[in-house]
């Protein structure tokens, strides 16, 4: 293991979430089996006073849970230099056969975090707790993948040795690379600008109209969701070419690096954010007829759309910014 001090922050504040997880899931099991807004009894106000406690536990939780995924990226490329060969985060996530399962593991959860805290807010504003039960049965469903993430963690971290050679991502991220990787950096960088702007065009459409008429939320949802798979592919077929003004250098952590200006960063905030967002809105569409969500979730579902479709916004005039200045041209 790596005796760094991100690392142990790292996997200290893994261990705290996991632990506050589990706390959360052992009330929120009983608040499952025995819910019933409709009683009097002791034991339901009691229930409705511990549910205050549990939802600020998990909704600080949730939103730690968004904060890690970022520091586990800060955290790979800010150590690439103890080890030979690794040039920034791809060649430290490569040091054994935990780096990119947890990555992607760490996506999932960020997804699912965004989501819940996305019901949660929902939740709170109305008078009859009306997606209670639909908040913690999704808390049980995530709680298992906080836990395998934390597995992951620790044993990608305590299995990392100084004296290990991994490779550059240049070799990683290469057109004849076999592996989910190659594949995507070899994908024709043609058809990919016309699907990454075709979809963010599309997607935009959709919101509009969704705002305007606060009809076709899944329509808006699932081509949210299009998007930030066809923009994350794009981000390594040619996005990140003109950055690096270099038409061979596929690698999307090197643009987390200072000579790049970070500007990696702003770029997964934006995607990741008009990801949840857009998500978000599809996963209220089937909640609006529970109890008083009626006069909550169609306003909420606008501000959604109008924030996925500002991230997205955001993410396309970086890119387009970018290609537009760069040397590179292809």
């Amino acid at each position: 293991m790596v005796l760094n001090p991100a690392v142990i922050a790292l996997l200290t504040g893994s261990l705290l979430i996991a632990f506050m997880l589990l706390y959360a899931v052992w009330h929120g099991v009983r608040i499952l089996a025995r819910w019933d807004i409709g009683s009097g009894s002791e034991l339901q106000l009691s229930l409705e006073r511990r549910t205050y406690l549990i939802s600020t536990i998990v909704s600080y939780t949730m939103a730690f849970q968004l904060l890690s995924l970022f520091h586990f990226i800060y955290t790979a490329d800010s150590i690439h230099g103890l080890f030979s060969g690794a040039m920034c985060a791809a060649g430290v996530l490569n040091l054994n056969a935990f780096g990119y399962p947890l990555l992607i593991m760490k996506i999932v959860n960020f997804l699912l975090a965004g989501i819940w805290l996305i019901i949660n807010h929902a939740d709170t504003r109305g008078y009859d707790y009306p997606l209670i039960k639909v908040k913690y049965a999704l808390l049980l469903s995530i709680a298992p993948l906080v836990l395998l993430e934390t597995f992951l963690e620790f044993e990608y971290f305590l299995g990392l040795h100084a004296d290990v050679i991994t490779s550059c991502c240049g070799s990683l991220f290469s057109i004849d690379k076999p592996g989910l990787a190659g594949d995507l950096a070899s994908l024709p960088i043609g058809p990919m600008e016309a699907a990454f702007f075709a979809g963010m065009a599309a997607t935009f459409v959709a919101g509009l109209y969704f705002c305007r008429k606060g009809k076709g939320g899944y329509i808006f949802s699932a081509l949210s969701f299009f998007t930030f798979l066809i923009a994350a592919a794009s981000l390594i077929s040619f996005i990140c070419l003109y950055f690096y003004e270099l038409p061979t250098h596929h690698c999307p952590f090197c643009i987390l690096q200072k000579e790049y200006g970070y500007i990696g960063y702003a770029l997964y905030i934006t995607l990741l954010g008009g990801g949840v967002t857009g998500l978000g809105t599809g996963v209220l569409m089937p909640l609006r007829t529970l109890g008083s969500m009626d006069l909550v979730i169609p306003a909420l579902q606008r501000k959604l759309a109008v924030i996925s479709m500002i991230f997205y916004l955001l993410f396309t005039l970086i890119t387009c910014c970018r290609m537009l200045f760069s040397s590179l041209r292809l």
